[in-house]
């Protein structure tokens, strides 16, 4: 299994704690609410070291998720994970369907026009609400709208991204 198979992403952070029982709260950087629940194992981040644990309950409250942890039995367990990262393995991601891909898939993949130009390399992507967007570095910044029009192909085995994009802009 390659680096890029095993690769951690960060889910979310651990916040708080809820009662007295061991429960703790979520803060889920999933873009629905709740998502984070979606995966029976998390990865911890604690004392420099990633410790897979099973959630064992979870579910969306108020504004937030709370979730209750094996080995978190009381209120004292719960307090040692708050400011704890939350993370899971990408091969724990369902697959993507036909023609879509995760964000962390895109990162690091050479952005080329139609006229064989490398643009540079995908930094980042932002949500505007509109669409997503590729954040591409090289000697300058780049934002490219993820769209159709725009983004003709996504080439994971050759880690490219063939768009229709001028050099000037």
């Amino acid at each position: 299994m390659s680096d890029q198979d095993r690769k951690r992403l960060l889910l979310g952070q651990i916040n708080g704690v809820f009662g007295v029982n061991g429960w703790v709260k979520v803060f889920d950087y999933s873009r629905d609410r709740g998502g984070i629940l979606d995966y029976p194992r998390w990865l911890l981040n604690q004392e420099g070291g990633w410790k897979e644990v099973a959630l064992l309950k979870g579910q969306r409250h108020g504004k937030g998720v709370i979730a209750h942890l094996e080995n978190c039995t009381g209120r004292d367990d719960a307090m040692t994970l708050v400011g704890t990262d939350i993370a899971v393995w990408s091969t724990w991601l369902p697959p993507a369907s036909e023609g879509e891909f995760y964000w962390h898939q895109l990162r690091g993949l050479t952005v080329i026009n139609l006229e064989g130009e490398v643009l540079g390399k995908v930094d980042h992507l932002m949500e505007t609400g509109a669409n997503d967007v590729l954040v591409v570095k090289s000697d300058r910044n780049r934002l490219i709208p993820y769209i159709p029009n725009t983004v003709h192909k996504v080439d994971l085995e050759n880690s490219r991204i063939l768009v229709d994009w001028d050099t000037q802009f």
